[in-house]
């Protein structure tokens, strides 16, 4: 069953524009309701959290009205990471989770992702299902079987008390001065608070949202600003959180970037080491540096390989029983801990790497030499599909033969954007900014 509706993580788009519109919420909300209800008669319950976009009350009050509107009671929770929406999903016995963010997006973009009642994101099966009801007529509830919705006022809470529980027991922060820039966005209030009650002195950055300020300049996609905070106060380290706190980057005392990659190389040999990595194997993504391949390689580890998206990742995570994964943006999964990327936990884990061995940030954010990778984007206009012209086609071949056995190219649609993504790595940059030149130069030209 195809998915139009439904990109690689829920549905997102323009706020007040198709598909991100009140009418269009609220018929989700009632198709999800109808989909859930049909699943189970006795329990008819979703939770909602958002982050701090200004659309997010326009959203929520249209789930609402969609889900309540076919029996569903709804829990408001307010801003929170979606990671915390996963899992108060399954402490709550819910039906299913709902998440109203456009993650890294900026503020005028929104999305809508679902969880199931296990707390992990919907399979594309379900989402398709979800659509298919969307386009027809559904059936809404009785009268008197109108749902209910009420806030909780505690859902952070729990989120911040469950998150210093995957801190080593009877280990602290104390000594330890720690920037966390969260984006402006979910996590300002319980990412600072887990910090600073694990014993860390917290520098906090973009925890004043506006409802406009989301990742303007801060946060995972915009890490100079925590960078720069870390060395005008001397931190130890800097951990850089996107709009939903599903991603992170961690800066070190030197204002070096780790991306995903790296963390993902920390943990996987920590844990290899520490007998808790199952499997013997990581899950990334397609875009993932060669150097990481390399690097677990060199440990008797293997790389298992997905399509782009978190979802992907813990598809082939849960199907194989690996507990490690993620991406090279920075949503890191940990199924030991977490049903989706959580940037918070992620950099818990790095900190207790750091606690562990003594060790500086520094000595730890650089685990591996990656090989050389340039990623361009190239917008395109709505209907065009630059990929099926013969001349961006031949390109790419062209591309992939000059890097046979020395390299290699992707490209591929955004699922959450009208982009074209141009990504080639090769040992030679000289090449390297050739190929994918190229191809830029034909995609435009098609575009």
């Amino acid at each position: 069953m195809s998915r139009k509706l439904f990109g690689t993580d829920g549905v997102r788009g323009r706020a007040n524009s198709y598909p991100m519109t009140a009418e269009m919420a609220l018929r989700l909300g009632a198709a999800a309701g109808r989909y859930f209800r049909r699943k189970g008669e006795d329990r008819h319950r979703v939770v909602i959290g958002k982050d701090t976009r200004l659309s997010g009350y326009m959203l929520e009050n249209a789930l609402t009205a969609g889900l309540t509107s076919t029996g569903m009671n709804v829990l408001l929770l307010g801003p929170v990471p979606t990671p915390a929406v996963g899992f108060l999903t399954r402490s709550m016995r819910a039906d299913v989770g709902i998440m109203i963010s456009a993650s890294h997006n900026p503020a005028a973009d929104n999305g809508i992702k679902f969880f199931g009642p296990d707390g992990f994101k919907l399979s594309d099966e379900a989402e398709a299902e979800i659509e298919s009801i969307v386009a027809g007529e559904i059936e809404p509830a009785q009268p008197q079987n109108i749902g209910r919705a009420k806030r909780i006022d505690d859902g952070r809470g729990r989120y911040v008390e469950y998150a210093k529980t995957t801190f080593p027991q009877g280990q602290r922060l104390d000594g330890l001065k720690v920037v966390i820039d969260c984006a402006n966005g979910a996590a300002y209030r319980a990412a600072p608070d887990v910090l600073w009650e694990l014993g860390a002195e917290v520098i906090a950055l973009g925890v004043t949202p506006n409802g406009h300020n989301i990742n303007d300049g801060v946060g995972s996609t915009h890490t100079a600003a925590c960078a720069r905070a870390v060395l005008e106060h001397g931190a130890d380290i800097g951990i850089s959180l996107d709009g939903d706190a599903d991603r992170v980057m961690i800066i070190d005392e030197k204002g070096q970037v780790a991306d995903g990659d790296q963390i993902m190389a920390l943990l996987a040999g920590r844990w290899a080491e520490q007998g808790r990595l199952r499997g013997g194997a990581l899950v990334a993504t397609v875009m993932s540096n060669l150097g990481l391949e390399r690097f677990l390689q060199g440990r008797g580890l293997r790389l298992e390989r997905t399509a782009v998206g978190d979802r992907y990742v813990v598809e082939r995570m849960r199907g194989a029983g690996f507990n490690l994964g993620g991406e090279q943006s920075g949503h890191i999964v940990m199924t030991d801990y977490a049903t989706t990327g959580d940037g918070l936990i992620a950099g818990l884990q790095f900190l207790a790497a750091m606690s562990d061995s003594g060790r500086k940030a520094s000595d730890l954010v650089a685990q591996f030499e990656p090989v050389p990778q340039m990623l361009k984007n190239v917008r395109y206009a709505q209907g065009a599909d630059p990929l099926s012209v013969e001349a961006v086609k031949a390109e790419i071949a062209r591309a992939e033969a000059r890097l046979d056995g020395s390299g290699r190219v992707l490209i591929r649609k955004s699922g959450t954007e009208p982009l074209i993504r141009v990504m080639a790595e090769a040992e030679d940059e000289a090449v390297l900014r050739e190929v994918v030149d190229g191809i830029v130069a034909a995609v435009e030209k098609a575009a």
